[in-house]
């Protein structure tokens, strides 16, 4: 099993899927769109609920795990699915955005959808959908509510036994928040979205925390004291069971690297030991960095609670799907001599959880190609970065309108950055001139944007960025 997009590059070009995109590409694109220009009065639950309920509520009818959070849910996600799969299910896997194919959003047990599966659902949604533009902008499905039906009817036709889903934006009134739970997620609180969620992490925490149930447990990786008690409030509010990461799970590494071994733990995956309240664990990280054996971490607990309701999950299984995961754009290593690394950070949590990750690397000059969107915080991100590279280029992304132009963007590094800097139009001219700075014992590393990470990883790997 694999949930990597290069798998089935062949299908990621293929009319009928370029159909689909024809299809919700017609609607508004929140994805494409700077939050500046909307607000959470935008998103509407009811409207959700709607379209699920003309299409038969199939949400009703196939348990969920639901996974929010600042950082990390997408990653959680994946090893969830992959885990529970392992144990023999159909498991189905909504996640947000995609690399290069609709179908990565929505797969099962780790394969994309074939066009015959997908067509299917999408025509079984568009009725509905155009039935409900009929009465006016106020019901017209958006974008992300028509991928998130299609899935529905997808999971429903597939007939998976159960699906995990990735919150979109906040939590509360996300699209996926209309689903039947076993479980609800929260895997950590930072600053993102704040002009939609606040600008504190209780307001943010509050937003993600309206995933939570009436009496469905709760596994939450928050760790810092005031979006943790918002968290532990809710969960007391709506008599769920809660399970904390360095309270009820516990998790260690079994091995360390001296500073003298010639691969670094980005290449070395870290082995850990896991305690949730049921079983003890020993497993290696899929995914590069200690952020990613926490998030680990909160997935084996959610399977293990879900376990209690069914056969647990052979210890043999785990390890075999883990080691067949693939997840992109998570410091994923696209080249090993120069190192060459791209990562979808784009907030100041998820930055610092690259920083500590690129500690490991005993890499030579380190070089950073960066660009990020316009609502995010570009001047808080470049300080962060700082102190931990020689240089940067500055560039910008050119498949998504939200990208902050250059020029802009090297105006705010004038003011935040210290090391010098040069600035390149596109991705494609940024890693030409990283290129040739770069020597083979060095580091090049792409971040600050899922879209920038993306389209770098395009030009590095010679594959072309697919329309999305």
């Amino acid at each position: 099993m694999s949930t990597s997009p290069d798998n089935t590059p062949e299908i990621a070009e293929s009319p009928a899927r370029q159909q689909v995109m024809e299809f919700i590409n017609s609607r508004i694109n929140f994805e494409r769109i700077s939050t500046e220009q909307y607000d959470l009065q935008d998103f509407k639950l009811d409207r959700m609920r709607e379209l699920l309920a003309r299409l038969g509520d199939p949400q009703r009818t196939i348990p969920a795990v639901h996974i929010a959070g600042t950082k990390g849910k997408g990653s959680t996600a994946a090893m969830t699915a992959a885990i529970l799969s392992a144990g023999g299910s159909r498991i189905g896997l909504f996640t947000s955005p995609h690399l290069n194919s609709i179908g990565e959003r929505m797969t099962i047990n780790g394969q994309q959808p074939t066009d015959e599966q997908l067509l299917s659902a999408m025509e079984v949604v568009r009725p509905v959908v155009e039935e409900m533009e009929s009465l006016g902008p106020p019901m017209c499905p958006t974008f992300f509510e028509c991928i998130t039906a299609i899935a529905w009817a997808l999971f429903q036709s597939q007939r998976v036994n159960l699906v995990v889903l990735e919150a979109g934006l906040g939590g509360r009134l996300d699209a996926t928040n209309v689903c039947s739970p076993l479980a609800t997620v929260i895997t950590s609180i930072s600053h993102d979205h704040e002009r939609l969620l606040g600008d504190t992490l209780v307001s943010i925490a509050a937003e993600k925390a309206g995933i939570i149930k009436p009496k469905v447990p709760v596994v939450s990786g928050v760790t810092q004291q005031e979006p943790r008690d918002v968290i532990r409030r809710a969960a007391e509010e709506h008599d769920c069971q809660l399970y904390e990461l360095d309270q009820d799970i516990k998790w260690s590494p079994v091995d360390t690297l001296s500073d003298s071994v010639a691969l670094s733990r980005i290449l070395s995956p870290l082995v850990i030991d896991v305690r949730t309240p049921w079983r003890s664990h020993r497993v290696r990280v899929p995914l590069p960095g200690e952020h990613q054996a926490r998030n680990l971490a909160l997935a084996l607990t959610v399977c293990d609670l879900l376990s209690q309701r069914r056969a647990a999950i052979p210890a043999n299984s785990i390890t075999r799907r883990l080691a067949e995961l693939r997840w992109p754009l998570r410091v994923e290593v696209l080249r090993r001599s120069p190192l060459v690394i791209v990562d979808a950070a784009h907030n100041d949590g998820s930055i610092e959880s690259l920083l500590h990750t690129l500690k490991e690397s005993n890499a030579g000059k380190r070089i950073l190609i960066f660009a990020t969107s316009k609502d995010k915080n570009a001047a808080g991100m470049l300080t962060q970065l700082d102190d931990h590279f020689d240089q940067a280029i500055i560039t910008q992304f050119i498949g998504n309108p939200r990208s902050i132009a250059v020029d802009t963007l090297a105006d705010i590094a004038t003011q935040h950055l210290t090391i010098p800097f040069a600035t390149a139009a596109t991705p494609a001219d940024a890693w030409t001139l990283a290129q040739q700075h770069a020597g083979p014992n060095d580091l090049i590393c792409t971040t600050g944007s899922f879209f920038l990470a993306a389209e770098m990883r395009s030009v590095v790997l010679n594959k072309p960025p697919l329309s999305r």
